[in-house]
């Protein structure tokens, strides 16, 4: 349960983080952070399964590159649930969002998991 909870804290740290690239995420604040990550990482669990089952003759085609636009498009999804997180360029600001918060959210795992 703790590492739920780290997790999850890191991916709010990583949403702030990213929203201060100019990619075009922009988040109000902490707390529209902390919600941000939630509702990501629900997506995330629900329909990344389900989308995979689906579009899983473009990601074998594609040699799994169509998971960015998976990603991406759940990345957008949570913008668009969200009050106070918003894609300035939309599925653009979404596909590079995604990239940049794999690439953050793993450095700062990396860095806590002795924590944890």
């Amino acid at each position: 349960m703790a590492g739920l909870i780290w997790t999850w804290l890191v991916t709010a740290v990583s949403f702030l983080i990213i929203a201060r690239l100019p990619i075009g995420v922009q988040i109000d604040g902490f707390g529209k952070a902390l919600i941000s990550a939630a509702v990501f990482g629900i997506l995330n669990a629900i329909l990344l399964p389900i989308l995979t089952f689906f579009t899983f003759p473009f990601i074998i085609v594609t040699l799994g590159l169509f998971f960015f636009i998976l990603n991406a498009i759940i990345f957008a999804l949570a913008a668009y649930l969200v009050p106070g997180f918003s894609l300035r360029w939309g599925i653009w600001s979404a596909l590079i969002g995604s990239i940049a918060l794999a690439i953050i959210n793993s450095i700062l795992l990396r860095l806590v998991a002795p924590i944890a």
